[in-house]
This record gives C-alpha cells, sequence and structure tokens, in this order.
C-alpha cells in the first residue's frame, strides 16, 4: 500500500495499464455486478437538484421505475447505492444506436443541461473509494469484463492513476493529484520497472 497525503493506495494503481474501450465492453459495468453505483451521501441532494433536467435522456421503462422506486436504495452491506432494474442495469443506463450502456447524468453534462458529471464512484472506475476514519482507501478493482481496457492502457502504455486523472482530481484535489504523480516518479525510479 502506498500512503498519499490522506489516501491509501493499492500498489495497482500505480503499476496497471488501462485505458477504457467502451466499444468492447459496452458499458458492462453499469449494467452487471451485485448492486448499483456507490453514492455518497452528499451526492443524493446534488441528484435531487438535477434529475428534473437528467430525466430526458433516460429510457421509459427507467422512468417509470425511478417513479416506482426512486433512484437510490442499500445494498447488502446498507451502503447507499443507485437503483437497478430487474434487468441488473443501474436505473440511469441509456443506449446509444451501438448498443453502449450511457450514463444519463453524463449525457445532460455533455449536452451543458448540469453541472454533475455522474456519480463520483462511477467516474473514478475501476479505482473505488471507501473512507475508513481519516483516510481514503482507493483501491483497484480488476474485473474481466475490463480486460479490452487492461489491453488497450498496456498497448499505450497509460496506468490506471493517469486514465483517471480528471476523476482523481474531483476526488481528492489538484494538488493531491500532483503530489500522486511525484510518489509515481519515485515509486517507478525504486522499482526500476519504467
Amino acid at each position: 500500500m502506498i500512503i498519499v497525503g490522506e489516501a491509501i493506495l493499492s500498489e495497482d494503481i500505480l503499476d496497471k495499464q488501462f485505458v477504457c474501450q467502451l466499444d468492447q465492453c459496452k458499458g458492462a459495468c453499469c449494467i452487471e455486478g451485485d448492486a448499483g453505483a456507490p453514492l455518497l451521501h452528499a451526492e443524493l441532494e446534488t441528484i435531487e437538484r438535477v434529475l428534473p433536467r437528467v430525466k430526458k435522456y433516460m429510457r421509459t421503462d427507467a422512468l417509470e421505475y425511478l417513479a416506482e422506486k426512486g433512484f437510490h436504495t442499500r445494498d447488502p452491506d446498507g451502503e447507499l447505492v443507485t437503483e437497478c432494474q430487474k434487468s441488473g442495469e443501474c436505473v440511469f443506463v441509456q443506449y446509444d444506436d451501438k448498443g453502449i450502456a450511457k450514463c444519463s447524468f453524463e449525457m445532460a453534462y455533455e449536452a451543458g443541461e448540469t453541472d454533475f458529471k455522474k456519480p463520483i464512484s462511477c467516474h473514478l472506475y475501476p479505482i473505488r473509494a471507501k473512507r475508513y476514519g481519516n483516510y481514503t482507501a482507493l483501491n483497484y478493482h480488476k474485473w474481466d469484463i475490463c480486460n479490452p481496457a487492461c489491453k488497450a492502457g498496456s498497448e499505450l502504455n497509460v496506468r490506471v492513476f493517469e486514465f483517471l486523472k480528471e476523476p482523481l482530481i474531483r476526488k481528492m484535489g489538484a494538488e493531491w493529484y500532483q503530489e500522486l504523480e511525484e510518489v509515481s516518479k519515485a515509486w517507478d525510479s525504486k522499482s526500476g520497472d519504467r
């Protein structure tokens, strides 16, 4: 484990390579899994605020489900997560003409209709963040649906933390990310791998 500021990182974040390949995985991380996307309690109010503008990017069946169940629930561990439809997909999933799962939040954000890109847990994936006392644990989540992303990352020589620069800055701050880059340089020289 590596400590950067108030975060404890798994070594894989510095060592593993990753570049999302939506054309190959079709956004499977938004469809598969045992629960919805983790939500921060602080995100609930933001989602409530932007939801009226996000709804027009949602499917009709998702809107019906949303009206019945709401947008969040608790997983078996009691953590806040987005609701998932009976099919397993997040209630905010929309599909493009190629069958790729898209996020209704992100669609509204890209259209300039909201200032909320998507839940931070989605933005950070494949990093999972969990608070433990004064520290945030950042762990790389390996899942076989991301094998094409790992292959592309290796071919392009882009590490997990580099690919996730924007969400890491969103979560931890720009100064923290600069410190992470310095730690990465020291890590590289120490390991002699790069």
